[in-house]
């Protein structure tokens, strides 16, 4: 395997490692993350982490779009507040 291989997919397992509790952002995953008193899951960190490490680019891409989607959503609930 070449070099950009391999960073590829060390990028992708370390994205995977640090994005497993906002995954409700990428479209996966529950709607809302799990209350504080839930306790890692250990397989479904892994089973994350092997996800993005393929498929990370796609995944940065629906991030982004989740936080504008987000963004925009906040951004019409203050206009509606401020009209009040």
């Amino acid at each position: 395997m070449n070099a950009q291989i391999v960073a590829f997919l060390v990028l992708g397992a370390c994205f995977g490692l640090c994005t497993y509790s906002w995954q409700h952002l990428f479209s996966e995953g529950p709607t809302k993350p799990a209350g504080p008193g839930a306790g890692p899951d250990i397989g479904g960190r892994l089973m994350w982490a092997l996800v993005c490490t393929f498929l990370w680019p796609l995944m940065v891409l629906t991030g982004v779009y989740s936080g504008w989607r987000l963004m925009r959503r906040a951004r019409a609930a203050q206009a509606a507040r401020s009209q009040r």
